[in-house]
């Protein structure tokens, strides 16, 4: 008797996010760093693409997806799934786009903007990997740019984790044998639909069997519901207006000491800080555009995972979220920080359910919520904050000297903010739309000022204590 093959379908939160494809919204996630090149670069200063490839084969074979194709089946045959793709070039995914040198930042985030913009190749696994020389002191970018439908945020840095090493002559394996496992038959298509319904009509008639076991999960996920669809509506400035296909990036680079020691001392998180920042950085933006912030209030929609990011192994998205009202009237930052950690502390131990629950286990209700969103006023902008290592790694020989995450902006959500911890770093990178926000920059230097009035007391505190232990003050 033939085994029956289990596929592996997309799950509903995949789905939620693979829908935003039919609303033509971007659907790639990513991160940039920046690399001492030394290693990898020949006198010319070209890229030794071929030795990198070479380095990156084994580990590129440990992350399953990075091998795969996404198919939707046809009407009848079930959600998309992952298929191992018929051949696995690595010269497809691994590329070099140089810089006009001598490069600088503002050439490299207009690069990725470029290549960000580029539409994934349905018939090749959702990713690529852009090397780009030509920034001074021999530094390389490094661009690596994910489908959503792959990975969420930790699982965006657990498969660029895959492709790193903690030493600079970490040896070079050769890669294991592979061959493609066969596409499924339209049978067998059929049949795991089929499963798939009688799992889901068992889920509802278990529910309907044990009410109570459902009204207590019911229960469990309506405070996040709620802070969703009926707190007060989030205020209307100018920047709620639907995103266009084109994108502008601005960096922020951060201390983590510093943000954790402003975090202590004042019963906060690392989470709560950025926030902070951001509100800053809001107030600074509508306040350049003639808008009144005397008062007020914009609300973040703070990504949460449910899966840890282990290198290779985390997949897919479970993502959750937490709404956080954000004082942008209030000028002073540590005033700011203590009301978002007052906020955030009476709504971080609430369930937070997955994207893909609830109603948006169907497509119905997806469709449904992306048919709103371009006019939802539950949200102003959407903040990630993700952990990142804290050790310094290596790509092909070549130290990451900092790392910035990259999200899309969606809907009418034209400012997205990523934050990513790294070897002592907190960095931050403002995703925003072209036509709506091309002063992103603006808000970046808010974040600055705001990161900077934070840490001031406690750069005067370190300069005091210097100051005291030096022999002329004895």
């Amino acid at each position: 008797m033939t085994e029956t093959r289990l596929l592996q379908r997309v799950t509903a939160s995949d789905l939620f996010l693979l829908l935003w494809e039919d609303y033509g919204w971007s659907t790639d996630i990513g991160g940039l760093a920046i690399l001492d090149g030394t290693s990898l670069l020949d006198v010319d200063g070209s890229v030794r693409l071929d030795a990198v490839r070479r380095h990156l084969e084994p580990r590129v074979h440990s992350v399953p997806r990075f091998r795969q194709l996404l198919r939707r089946p046809r009407l009848g045959l079930g959600w998309p799934l992952w298929i191992d793709a018929p051949y696995f070039d690595l010269a497809e995914h691994i590329h070099v786009h140089a810089l006009p040198a001598p490069g600088d930042q503002d050439q490299l985030l207009q690069i990725c903007q470029q290549l960000a913009r580029r539409p994934f190749d349905p018939d090749r696994p959702l990713w690529e990997l852009w090397l780009l020389p030509g920034l001074p002191e021999q530094r390389v970018g490094a661009f690596l740019k994910l489908h959503h439908v792959l990975a969420d945020g930790p699982a965006a840095m657990a498969a660029f984790g895959a492709l790193l090493d903690r030493t600079a002559d970490a040896p070079v394996g050769s890669a294991p044998p592979w061959s493609p496992t066969p596409a499924p038959s339209t049978g067998e298509l059929l049949r795991d639909n089929l499963r798939g319904r009688r799992h889901q009509l068992r889920l509802g008639w278990s529910g309907l069997v044990h009410p109570s076991r459902t009204l207590r999960l019911a229960r469990r996920a309506l405070p996040a519901w709620r802070e969703v669809l009926t707190e007060k509506p989030a205020p209307r400035t100018s920047l709620n207006h639907p995103v266009g296909a084109e994108r502008r990036l601005a960096i922020v680079r951060g201390r983590l000491d510093a943000i954790k020691h402003v975090a202590h001392d004042h019963h906060a998180t690392v989470n709560d800080v950025v926030l902070t920042a951001v509100a800053g950085g809001l107030r600074r933006l509508l306040a350049s555009r003639g808008e009144d912030v005397h008062g007020l209030v914009q609300r973040a929609m703070v990504t949460i995972s449910h899966h840890e990011a282990r290198p290779g192994e985390a997949q897919g998205n479970t993502p959750g979220w937490m709404m956080v009202p954000l004082p942008v009237g209030e000028p002073d930052s540590l005033c700011r920080l203590t009301s978002i950690a007052a906020e955030t502390s009476a709504r971080r131990d609430k369930p937070r359910p997955e994207a893909g629950s609830g109603i948006f286990r169907f497509v119905a209700g997806q469709r449904l919520w992306y048919r709103l969103f371009p006019r939802q006023r539950s949200v102003n902008l959407v903040v990630s904050n993700v952990p990142g290592p804290p050790m310094r790694l290596y790509l092909a020989g070549a130290p990451l000297l900092e790392v910035f995450p990259v999200l899309p902006p969606m809907g009418n959500l034209p400012l997205v903010v990523a934050a990513l911890s790294y070897a002592g770093q907190l960095n931050f990178t403002a995703a925003a739309d072209q036509d709506n926000c091309p002063d992103v920059e603006v808000f970046a230097r808010g974040i600055r000022d705001a990161l900077d009035d934070l840490a001031q007391p406690i750069l005067e505190s370190e300069t005091g204590d210097r100051a005291g232990a030096s022999p002329a003050s004895a």
